[in-house]
């Protein structure tokens, strides 16, 4: 009786031993299930070829070697999954390790797509933020410009003419024979007197 009765017991335990390795086994497949987990983006299946004559390629931040920085490099030979493609079609966007979101670009003529496909039209990221210009101080660049006055400069008068006119060069003459007409007669009655002076003064002396 005694051994039926143990027996009994060790079977109940078993079965409750069982039971619970069940639910605790349920439970932690149901936790594991619930628990999420970083999934891959999923791959268009098409793939691009890096077939330029140098050695590598850069791949850029955004579709523009002007507006984004370039996040890494790719050697020629090297394939890589293709994303999609900028509006114009100039860009390819690929996944690439490293990159802002794994993700950058590069230039379309330096890579060869397969299988052939139409990859989707995909928005480029937002364009980094560029350094600030210095700026010039207004009120010291004022002092640099120099405004034009109105004065007017003055005018070059020609001096007169050094050779008389025809009116002045006629007029001359006349002039001089007039002014010449007093001193000749002063002078002939100098003369006329001299000579009346002489024969007195010799005949004074006589006497």
């Amino acid at each position: 009786m005694k051994n039926i009765g143990f027996q009994s017991i060790l079977l109940a335990l078993l079965i409750a031993l069982s039971m619970t390795g069940t639910f605790f086994g349920s439970t932690l497949t149901v936790a594991l299930a619930q628990q999420p987990t970083d999934i891959p983006p999923a791959s268009t299946g098409i793939f691009i070829t890096v077939v330029t004559d140098e050695p590598q390629i850069n791949v850029r931040m955004g579709p523009s070697s002007s507006l984004y920085p370039v996040v890494g490099i790719l050697s020629t030979g090297s394939v890589v999954p293709a994303l999609g493609r900028s509006q114009g079609g100039d860009w390819i966007q690929i996944e690439f390790a490293g990159a802002p979101n794994n993700k950058g670009w590069v230039y379309s003529p330096l890579v060869q797509v397969s299988p052939p496909g139409t990859l989707q039209v995909v928005e480029p990221p937002p364009t980094p933020m560029q350094p600030a210009t210095a700026t010039i101080d207004p009120t010291l660049a004022a002092q640099f410009n120099i405004v034009p006055t109105n004065t007017r400069l003055p005018t070059f008068t020609p001096p007169p003419s050094l050779t008389p006119s025809s009116d002045t060069a006629a007029a001359s003459p006349a002039a001089a024979s007039e002014a010449s007409v007093p001193i000749g007669t002063i002078i002939i009655a100098f003369a006329i007197l001299g000579l009346i002076g002489l024969p007195l003064s010799f005949i004074s002396r006589k006497r």
